[in-house]
């Protein structure tokens, strides 16, 4: 039951919703379920030409109707043209999905600023980006809108070996708690999810490469003892997106498992990782990243 859509038909019927990073992973899934309940979506990512082609499938997939927007979303300028050019289409936006996020793992001290920057500007200022043109719109439009930000349990832990995301999300959360209490007035809600490990090509592999997995394998701390489904997530998300949740605000849902209760920060067990391995690693994740790109 756990992998079947949760809400009834048409539960989206008449919002638009706009997903940043929608065309992959968790967007994507996310992206699909509220296509199936009746809602227009965007879907932006930086690449046209990925993001068009995955607008095509999602709605050869799902039916409704999908547009696909190319957006930096560490760019506020992109984020406003991106923003005008879903209301020119669908007249209205109604929900936003603060999902595009960069991840890697790696012992801080062999970061450049660069790096931690990079990861810092996609996850917290995209957020806040997103977050802040819409939000304009709604309050001088006296529009009601909802925004959902992908949030991880380690934004209240911390974690070691992925600290820029770390320092990102908890940026994130505290944003979307801060703005929940400022802007309910306006009929604005804000709310946040915690995923654990629910495996998406790329991203997953990235954090977990083989080796990694080999020595340790991440389904151990879930006291589960398995990962989610990715329609788990997407009915969670259509829920706090839908009016079902509309007395839910400032609140983050932990849907993991179990695994943050059980052993707190996500990635400090790579502190068993032997120094002399991470040369290793790093080329292995170059070479997963290289083949994603091609």
């Amino acid at each position: 039951m756990y992998n079947e859509g949760m809400l009834r038909d048409n539960a989206l019927k008449g919002k638009t919703i706009l997903v940043t990073g929608g065309g992959t992973g968790l967007g994507r899934a996310m992206s699909k379920y509220f296509l199936q309940l009746g809602a227009n979506v965007i879907i932006a990512s930086r690449k046209l030409p990925v993001i068009e082609q995955a607008a095509k499938e999602l709605q050869e997939e799902a039916g409704g109707t999908v547009l696909g927007l190319s957006c930096d979303v560490r760019i506020y300028d992109e984020v406003e043209k991106m923003v005008n050019a879903g209301i020119e289409k669908f007249g209205k936006i109604d929900v936003l999905v603060n999902n595009a996020a960069g991840n890697f793992v790696s012992p801080t001290e062999r970061l450049s600023h660069r790096a931690i920057d990079t990861v810092v500007d996609i996850v917290l200022r995209g957020s806040y980006n997103c977050t802040l043109a819409l939000g304009k719109k709604w309050i001088a439009e006296k529009q009601k809108g909802a925004v959902l930000s992908i949030v991880t349990t380690y934004a209240w832990t911390g974690s070691g070996y992925v600290v820029p995301s770390a320092m990102a999300k908890a940026g994130v959360l505290a944003m979307t708690r801060s703005l929940a209490a400022e802007w309910g007035r306006n009929g604005i809600r804000l709310n946040a999810i915690a995923p654990g490990p629910f495996p998406t090509e790329g991203a997953f592999s990235r954090l977990f490469p083989a080796e990694v997995a080999k020595m340790m394998d991440p389904k151990t701390k879930i006291p589960l003892g398995r990962y989610g489904e990715l329609q788990e997530l997407a009915n969670l998300a259509a829920y706090l997106v839908s009016d079902f949740s509309s007395y839910v605000n400032g609140d983050v849902v932990t849907i993991d498992g179990g695994e943050w209760l059980y052993g707190g920060g996500e990635f400090n067990m790579f502190s068993h990782i032997p120094k002399e391995m991470w040369d290793m690693l790093e080329e292995a994740i170059r070479s997963t990243n290289k083949k994603s790109k091609e």
